[in-house]
């Protein structure tokens, strides 16, 4: 049975129960998670887009992911509201490519807590959540997060220095312990338990519930005074005096409010904005927006319920009342999800008059100009970028605008870890997707011209097979048909040209290297631009590619290893354009070289003993307590390794003497 015929199958094969669906593609990877209270009337929704052959359906994404679609799979339910809970989780699980997505949910800032060290720091943070660290945000900017670390650290003493550990390389307290914003766990001058005190203060002031900490610190304020502990009791004095100062610094004082969030939003056909303004205690303590995109066919009332499992399945605190939109409905179901989260109940309403009335509509006017800011920001963006490539074209006298760049830039340090990036920016933005590494092989030292040779030569050579391109002559003299060929003639226009890289023997198909792109930018002058041509050459697609170069510090733009660069100015729009790709490459390049070096650094002489994983190699530096008293050990001493057999024992000590 063809893949149409079966999903269809299986649609029509679906029970009438609440419930979720998963449709899959040929991998088996999750494209789309979606509910119902019907599964059967739903999927049938999606029986059109399903078809291979002129297929037709109002909303292009669904028609997109039916063609993609291979299999669709159901989990039933007992409710609705179960359905939707359990669709939060499938999605924030398997992450669909389908699905509405908050825009660059990944890179809002956060504030985060390591609670898995034995004394935790306050951080900010872009990262993916872990588990065991507790995330407060997303907040609206960067600034605002820096701000706020710089506020808690004036008013509580926790560490500021990095990694799992406390303390510096050279053992003495830092600075931060010498104007007491630090009690300098790393001399061990603070106890755990009082330094988790001041961590639980802080996820208690970041919670927003201020005034519960203000009256707290009051009170063990005078339980000090009262023991005659007038150190500690000053302290406290000190701290509640900080946070009464931010108290006073509030605005938007109203008992009605309480502690809720209100909730306001707009969209277009593209996409949605939504403005949450968290009141706590009676004040406007925050307000975070969220832009959503994927939205094209989709009811409001599905719009907001993704929000809804997007936002509240990651925050720390849901408050035991929201407000929402008065378009939305179904509130019993949304309240259901909602308290299965927080594991008390939330009141979720429309507000009909007062303060929650006027907050719901002035959030509600946020998402509109924002929505409209965003629409006006992404236009002017978009100018921009035609502008660049437009100007691009005419200075390189490209028959077309370069809509895909490749940047390329090799990293080593004094000729070790070799490495290259490959950057790909299409229509001016990059596209990450497309972003590849490359471990250099056959270049032996520091030598730019060769790697940079090598590189080249196996990005093109790995699309000698697509339809986009011309397939080289393999019927001319000199010319290989693999990229795995060696001793190819070398090109007189490069220094390293007498050398051809080998590669990776039948290579998976790797769509970013199936595309042509309009232009090649080399990070360097004319010798790393003679090299990259020279590889191009000996592809067969010199005269397909366009490559030029960009050498720093004077920014020189040269379209031929033998003429001059060209003189651009350092405000055009062309060059501003290359000098993002060429930086783009220099940042990935470095990053992948870090990495390796990084991993080189971590090796021991352990990772090499025969027979000894990671369970060994601990046990044999807890019985000898370091790799020097190790390797100066005898034969029996290594054999009475505890867990060690004395074959690998024996082993062990034959490979130690034999390499000395």
């Amino acid at each position: 049975m063809s893949a149409t015929k079966e999903i269809r199958a299986q649609i029509r094969e679906a029970p009438d129960l609440p419930g979720v669906y998963l449709f899959r593609d040929r991998d088996g990877e999750v494209l789309y998670v979606g509910k119902a209270a019907y599964l059967r009337r739903r999927l049938a929704n999606y029986l059109p887009a399903t078809r291979r052959v002129n297929a037709q359906h109002e909303n292009p994404r669904v028609l997109e992911m039916g063609q993609r679609a291979w299999m669709v799979e159901w989990i039933v339910t007992t409710s609705p509201s179960e359905a939707l809970l359990l669709e939060h989780n499938l999605i924030k699980r398997h992450r669909p490519p389908f699905n509405i997505r908050l825009r660059d949910d990944k890179s809002y800032p956060y504030i985060m807590i390591t609670l898995g060290d034995e004394y935790p720091r306050v951080l900010f943070t872009r990262q993916p959540h872990k588990r065991g660290n507790l995330y407060f945000g997303p907040y609206a900017n960067a600034a605002k997060v820096r701000e706020t670390l710089d506020t808690l650290g004036r008013i509580f003493p926790f560490r500021k220095c990095h990694g799992p550990t406390p303390g510096r390389h050279s053992g003495t307290p830092c600075l931060q312990h010498s104007i007491k914003r630090c009690p300098a766990p790393c001399q061990k001058l603070v106890s755990s338990e009082d330094y988790r005190e001041v961590i639980n203060q802080v996820a208690e002031f970041l919670s927003g519930r201020e005034r519960d900490l203000a009256r707290r610190l009051e009170r063990e304020m005078k339980v000090a005074a009262a023991a005659q502990d007038f150190e500690r009791a000053a302290l406290y004095r000190d701290r509640l005096a900080a946070v009464q100062h931010v108290l006073e610094r509030q605005q938007a004082k109203s008992g009605m409010l309480g502690t809720a969030d209100v909730i306001g939003m707009a969209r277009t056909e593209e996409a949605a904005n939504v403005q949450v303004f968290l009141t706590r205690e009676g004040m406007l303590a925050d307000r975070r927006s969220f832009t959503l995109e994927g939205i094209q066919g989709v009811e409001d009332q599905e719009v907001f319920e993704r929000f809804l499992g997007e936002y509240y399945g990651g925050v720390p605190f849901l408050p035991p009342e929201v407000v929402v939109p008065p378009t939305v409905g179904e509130l019993e179901r949304l309240g259901s999800f909602l308290k299965e989260l927080r594991g008390s109940r939330v009141r979720l309403h429309h507000a009909e008059r007062g303060e929650k009335r006027r907050l719901q509509e002035l959030a509600a006017r946020n998402a509109e100009l924002a929505l409209e800011h965003h629409r006006l920001r992404s236009r002017r963006s978009r100018e921009r970028r035609l502008e660049a490539l437009s100007r691009l074209k005419d200075v390189l006298d490209l028959p077309d605008l370069p809509m895909r760049i490749e940047g390329y830039d090799i990293s080593n340090l004094a000729g070790e870890n070799i490495v290259a990036s490959m950057v790909v920016f299409q229509g001016g933005s990059p596209r990450k997707s497309d972003y590849r590494r490359f471990i250099v092989r056959t270049t032996a030292g520091q030598d730019d011209f060769a790697s940079l040779h090598e590189v080249v030569g196996r990005r093109f050579n790995r699309a000698l097979g697509s339809p986009q391109l011309p397939l080289r002559d393999t019927s001319a003299p000199g010319r290989q048909s693999s990229e795995a060929s060696e001793g190819a003639p070398a090109c007189d226009t490069a220094p390293a040209c007498d050398t051809v890289p080998s590669s990776e023997a039948a290579p998976a198909y790797d769509p970013s290297f199936e595309q042509v792109p309009d232009l090649v930018l080399i990070d360097g002058g004319k010798g790393q631009l003679a090299a990259a041509r020279c590889a191009l050459r000996e592809a067969g697609l010199a005269e397909v590619i366009r490559v030029v170069s960009l050498a720093k510090r004077e920014e020189e733009v040269f379209v031929s290893e033998h003429g001059r660069p060209l003189s651009l100015s350092r405000d055009d729009p062309a060059l501003l354009l290359l000098e993002r790709v060429r930086d783009e490459a220099h940042r990935f390049a470095v990053s992948f070289h870090r990495l390796r070096r990084e991993g080189g650094a971590r090796a021991s002489l352990l990772d090499e003993l025969p027979g000894v994983g990671e369970k060994r190699k601990r046990a044999i530096l807890l019985h000898f307590g370091s790799p020097e008293a190790f390797l100066c050990a005898r034969r029996e001493e290594i054999e009475a390794v505890p867990g060690l057999p004395g074959r690998v024992a024996r082993a062990i000590y034959d490979y130690l003497h034999k390499t000395g």
